[in-house]
């Protein structure tokens, strides 16, 4: 090859590695920050739970409810919320008119959505709410769900 050549090829190369490193910084930057769910998968979430020792947050919705996906949209994607509830416990979404939400719906005698529950490894309730909740609403929950379940063992 050419020197010519060479640098052309070099030149290319430099540019194409560099295109790549821009777009991928570009993504990582656009993408936002969301609590991380296990999705219709409650038998995971125990087996996580009893691992790790944390809580379950359970968030049971349905897919035609507007709280539902305000909550989705707004709440579980602040920073504040999305980190610390994937620090600290294992979050379960579940839409409660398919599959094992069905059965979860009545187990945990779920009445309207968004249901949202704190439980046990076992999947025993420590703290249950219905309702959207802002980010502010939302963490304070989840502060009295940890200094329950810690005042209960």
């Amino acid at each position: 090859m050419k020197l010519k050549q060479k640098f052309i090829f070099l030149l290319i190369a430099i540019l194409a590695i560099s295109s790549f490193s821009f777009f991928l910084f570009i993504k990582q930057k656009t993408q936002k920050q969301s609590i991380q769910f296990i999705e219709q998968d409650w038998n995971t979430a125990l087996a996580k739970a009893k691992q790790s020792n944390k809580l379950i947050f359970l968030d049971i919705y349905a897919e035609w409810c507007g709280p539902c996906k305000m909550l989705k949209n707004q709440t579980f994607t602040n920073k504040e919320v999305a980190t610390f509830f994937n620090n600290n416990f294992i979050n379960v979404s579940i839409d409660a008119e398919k599959g094992i939400g069905t059965k979860l719906s009545a187990d945990f005698q779920v009445s309207a959505y968004p249901t949202l529950i704190f439980t046990n490894a076992n999947g025993e309730v420590v703290l249950y709410t219905v309702g959207f909740m802002n980010a502010k609403e939302l963490m304070a929950f989840a502060q009295a769900a940890i200094k329950k379940h810690q005042k209960n063992n």
